[in-house]
Order: C-alpha cells, then sequence, then structure tokens
C-alpha cells in the first residue's frame, strides 16, 4: 500500500469546493441550491474523482473507514433522532411574557443534549412562534433562539451535535462529554440571562393593545405523540452503552457485522417503532417531511468522501500549521465552523490534534490526560470551538437555516447574513466564548 502520508495537499480541493458550496450555495443561486437533487449531483461531481484517486492509489481501506464506520453510524444516529422528535408535537399559546420566553429557551437548551440541536429546534420553534405571535417585537427570540437551542445546548452529550458524535466515534467515551457542563453551565446562564432582560426591554416597548390579546389568546400546552420519549431514551441508552468500551467483542476484527453495527440497527429499530406507533396526525402537524434529513444525507455523503484525503494530509502536516495551543485550538476551530459546517471542522482539528501527537506535542501538553489519543484539554477546546462557534452565523449550524426559514415564513423579519453577524453574534456571543476561553480553555 502506498505510504497514506505522502498524499498531496491539492487533493483537498474538491473538499475546500464541497465547503465552499454549502457556504454560499444558498446566497448566490438559491433555487438552485434549494433542489436536493442538485445538491446530491455536487457530491457526486466530487466525491467521484476523490474515489478514484483513492483507490488507484491503494487508499481503498481508508476510504472505507471514512464512509463505513463515519458516514453510516452518523446518517443513523441523526435519521433516528429525526424520526422520532417528528413524532413528538408540543401546541398550546402561553403569555409571551419575558419570563415565560426565557423559561421555553431554557428547556430547549437542556433538550439540544438529549435530543440533538435539531431536533430540539424543530420541535420548539414553531410553539415559541405561536405563543410570541401577539408581540410586535420578536426577532430577537429568534436569534436567541438559535444560539441557544440550535448550537449552545448540544455540547453536554454526543447526541447533541453531530461535531461530538463524530468524537465520540473516535474513541470519547459517553460520560467524558459530561466535563463540558461547566462551559455549557456557564453559557447557557449568561445566554439566557442576556435575553431575559432584551426581551423585557422589547416587552415594555410592546403596544398595550398587543399584550392585552397576547393575555386574551391562552391556549394550554398539550403534548402529543409521547411515546417517542420512551424511544428516545432507548437512542441515549444505545448510544451510551452499545459501544466497544463496553461490549469488547464489537471492536473484535473477526465480529459478524451485526454485532459491529448492533448499535446501529439498535436505533433503525427505534425509528422503526416510531414510524409505526405513532399517528399520522401528530406528523402532520409537525409538518413532517423527509426532505431535510435527505438534504443531509446527500451534502455529507459529498462531505466524508472529499475529506477523506485532508484528513490524511492533516495527519502528517499537523506540526507545520503552529496550532498548539488549546486556545488556539478553539478559536480556530471555531472560526471555521462560523463559515464551514461544524461537523467536518471538528474532525478536521481532532486528526490536527493527532498529528501533533504523533509528531510530538509541545513541552506544555507533554503531561495532559489523554482522551480519545489527544490531550484532553485540546479535545475540549475543539469540541467547544465547534458546537459553541457554530451559531456565529445562519451557515455555522444545519438548524439555523431551518429555524430562519421557519420565523420568515410566520412573518417574522430575519437580518440578513451579515447582519446578523454585526448585529448579534459578534456583539452577543463572540463576547460571551471569548470569556469560556479565558476561563475554562
Amino acid at each position: 500500500m502506498k505510504d497514506v502520508f505522502s498524499i498531496p495537499l491539492w487533493c483537498s480541493i474538491p473538499f475546500v469546493v464541497m465547503l465552499l458550496a454549502i457556504a454560499i450555495g444558498p446566497l448566490i443561486a438559491e433555487n438552485w441550491w434549494g433542489k436536493n437533487k442538485n445538491k446530491l449531483l455536487v457530491s457526486l461531481f466530487l466525491g467521484i474523482p476523490v474515489t478514484i484517486y483513492m483507490l488507484a492509489n491503494g487508499l481503498s481501506e481508508n476510504l472505507l473507514d471514512t464512509v463505513i464506520y463515519d458516514y453510516v453510524p452518523f446518517m443513523i444516529l441523526l435519521g433516528s433522532l429525526f424520526i422520532i422528535t417528528g413524532g413528538i408535537h408540543i401546541s398550546g399559546d402561553i403569555k409571551a411574557t419575558p419570563l415565560n420566553n426565557t423559561l421555553f429557551l431554557g428547556i430547549g437548551y437542556v433538550l439540544a443534549s438529549i435530543m440533538g440541536t435539531t431536533g430540539a429546534a424543530m420541535l420548539l420553534i414553531r410553539p415559541v412562534i405561536a405563543t410570541n405571535s401577539e408581540r410586535r417585537f420578536t426577532t430577537h427570540t429568534i436569534l436567541f433562539f438559535i444560539a441557544a437551542v440550535a448550537n449552545c445546548g448540544g455540547l453536554l452529550t454526543p447526541l447533541g451535535d453531530p461535531p461530538l458524535f463524530m468524537i465520540y466515534l473516535r474513541g470519547a467515551e459517553f460520560s467524558w462529554f459530561l466535563n463540558l457542563f461547566p462551559e455549557w453551565l456557564f453559557t447557557g446562564t449568561l445566554l439566557l440571562l442576556i435575553y431575559y432582560f432584551v426581551d423585557r426591554y422589547y416587552y415594555k416597548k410592546e403596544d398595550w393593545t398587543n399584550i392585552a390579546e397576547d393575555y386574551i389568546q391562552i391556549k394550554p400546552i398539550r403534548v402529543t405523540g409521547n411515546i417517542n420519549f420512551l424511544f428516545l431514551v432507548g437512542v441515549v441508552i444505545a448510544v451510551a452503552l452499545i459501544n466497544k468500551g463496553t461490549i469488547h467483542q464489537m471492536g473484535e476484527e473477526n465480529a459478524s457485522i451485526g454485532l459491529k453495527y448492533l448499535r446501529e440497527i439498535v436505533l433503525l429499530l427505534l425509528a422503526g417503532a416510531s414510524l409505526y406507533f405513532t399517528k399520522s396526525e401528530v406528523r402532520k402537524s409537525n409538518k413532517f417531511s423527509w426532505e431535510p434529513i435527505v438534504e443531509v444525507a446527500y451534502l455529507f455523503l459529498g462531505i466524508f468522501i472529499t475529506m477523506a484525503p485532508t484528513l490524511l494530509w492533516l495527519a502528517k502536516n499537523a506540526a507545520s500549521f503552529g496550532v498548539t495551543e488549546p486556545w488556539q485550538f478553539m478559536y480556530a476551530s471555531g472560526a471555521l465552523s462560523s463559515f464551514l459546517d461544524n461537523t467536518p471542522t471538528a474532525v478536521a482539528f481532532y486528526d490536527l490534534a493527532r498529528g501533533l501527537v504523533t509528531s510530538g506535542l509541545p513541552a506544555s501538553l507533554s503531561a495532559s490526560v489523554m482522551t480519545a489519543g489527544i490531550p484532553e484539554i485540546l479535545l475540549k477546546a475543539i469540541c467547544v470551538g465547534a458546537v459553541f462557534f457554530g451559531s456565529m452565523t445562519y451557515i455555522g449550524n444545519g438548524p439555523n437555516f431551518m429555524v430562519k426559514s421557519i420565523a420568515e415564513e410566520s412573518g417574522i423579519k430575519m437580518p440578513s447574513f451579515f447582519s446578523y453577524m454585526f448585529r448579534f453574534s459578534l456583539i452577543v456571543l463572540l463576547p460571551i466564548y471569548i470569556l469560556v476561553q479565558l476561563i475554562f480553555i
């Protein structure tokens, strides 16, 4: 087999083009890019040459590892969460007071680590909009919702955000992510406190007729599709316990396919049970559609294939980048996660850290506790950077644009791409993340 580390840097061009397409496609060709078949065409157009190159150069094993052991489990987890959370519907309209709105976002912040940022965001965004439908000033609520529920809340478990699941697949134990609780709690507390006082400011500016109507239009909160909470518990147990660490036979070379993919089989069964036992009316109420998960499957097929040679190159050349300190890893992974998808960004910087371990860690990290093959502090920095900074732009994390679109469909005026950054993320979110780095990393 050819030396996997001799792969040239120019092989990363398809990966860069793939990420740029995701970043700017919705901005310059919204109608064309909006069709899933076109996303698949782009993925195949960029992925097929990479596949041919790797097969021709004896790198089929590396390619298969990326597709079979990363992409397939990744999509099965996302798909099962998408199906199960799509079977839970929350209806009702309570008073849109600052306290109630903050409680809504706080619940979403917690749920994001249990059912994933996408699941929590899609579950709660419509009830939040309905609750605030009588109010005039609502844009700020959606912005904080994107930050808290669609991004930062997912830091606590591998279920919360896709980049964390990829780190989990690389050897970090399920319980290790609970070590990020201080960063999760600190950020959530600041976000919710700031939101509460911002919402109080806008609440006082509301016309009294809006407030009066809000007090009249009250409908109790009602949850349907409750059986899916059992399936969610099943997903948590499956991801936490069905792995090579607890079932050692799964990691053996001669293990059967059924044993190697036992976790994925259980997740598929739970998703199938959700489809079978959930009444169709519940999914109709949620406006459930397969299009979002199909979009993710098409895009990430291209991402995972094209990033395979990039990861090999990073593993060899890590030391030459000059990114060696934890704070550098946090801001570097965060900066890329702001404008590119945070899942491949987290994987890339994890491989960068692995490369540092191979080439020799700096003295400041030589005595570090190791987790998943890299210094624990670097792993923390990568996770925090990828998850938190995904909220810095609309394109940093998948749920961001979904929340924006649903809000605009409901008549809420949302800021433009750059306005979102200059009027919200740079002045509200970035200072919080800097504090997180100064205190914890």
